[in-house]
């Protein structure tokens, strides 16, 4: 009995001890089955050792996530160029009821962002500003619906998903902007806004849809990292390879697009 009563305290400690590692371990050994879907920004154009046809770089933060959280499965199908209608029809097939983590970025694309752009670089300031301004209507008229749609459809073929939706940055720091060699300051007024509006209008279509979180960026790059501040994590113009132009630098996938992702996950 003594022998007993003096082992009593290790018996009811070992017992206390596997009903908390029982109670840990939902959590400590959840399975994570990541899928990265969504455009340019996703993939990570811009941030160095871009291949194949979508340009996916190991420096875009859906890899980097995925290398400091090692989940179960990760599946990286984020493209170039892709839109609402490209991501529906030829990236969605990388979810399953087993999906329990999504990532994307997409929008900017359905509204043109990237040509508009191209014209604000060789064209004048009431070009630019007028296409803007017709991309600032498309994107207030017509995108929510494309979003809400493409939304849905990740929500039918991954029902037990938490869907992370990230932003896009605002260009330029306005603050330097009489500085700073390019366009004018009417122009980066302008596209600033309007990447205001196309952020605004992702983060409300977020909001109708249960288990999305909308991560925004813009207040990392705004931290001194816009173009025309010294420590810019994002490409201005680039005549070289056009297709780069106005993406986040590695330092910008790291920076601000890890942390944002990191935080809403």
């Amino acid at each position: 009995m003594t022998r007993l009563r003096l082992g009593a305290p290790l018996v009811i400690t070992a017992v206390i001890a596997l009903l908390m590692g029982l109670l840990a371990s939902p959590a400590s050994a959840a399975t994570i089955n990541y899928v990265a879907l969504g455009d340019s920004y996703s993939a990570g154009v811009g941030a160095g050792s871009e291949s194949g046809s979508c340009d996916r770089s190991p420096n875009a933060y859906p890899q980097l996530w995925a290398n400091a959280h090692a989940p179960s499965s990760f599946s990286f199908v984020a493209c170039s160029g892709a839109t609402t209608a490209s991501v529906n029809s030829s990236q969605l097939s990388s979810l399953t009821s087993s999906t329990t983590l999504v990532s994307i970025s997409v929008g900017g694309n359905d509204a043109g962002f990237a040509s508009t752009m191209e014209d604000c670089i060789l064209g004048s300031t009431a070009t630019c500003v007028s296409e803007l301004s017709a991309a600032e209507t498309y994107m207030r008229n017509t995108l929510p619906g494309l979003l809400n749609t493409t939304y849905n459809n990740i929500r039918a073929k991954a029902p037990n998903a938490h869907v992370v939706v990230l932003g896009y940055p605002r260009f330029y720091d306005l603050a330097k902007s009489s500085t700073c060699v390019g366009l004018s300051t009417d122009d980066r007024t302008k596209i600033n806004e309007a990447a205001d509006v196309l952020d605004s209008v992702i983060s409300t279509a977020v909001g109708a849809h249960s288990n999305f979180r909308f991560a925004d960026v813009r207040a990392a790059f705004a931290n001194a990292h816009e173009i025309c501040d010294s420590d810019s994590w994002l490409h201005s113009t680039n005549f070289l390879t056009p297709h780069v132009s106005y993406h986040p630098f590695a330092a910008g996938q790291s920076g601000a697009y890890l942390p944002a992702m990191t935080a809403a996950a």
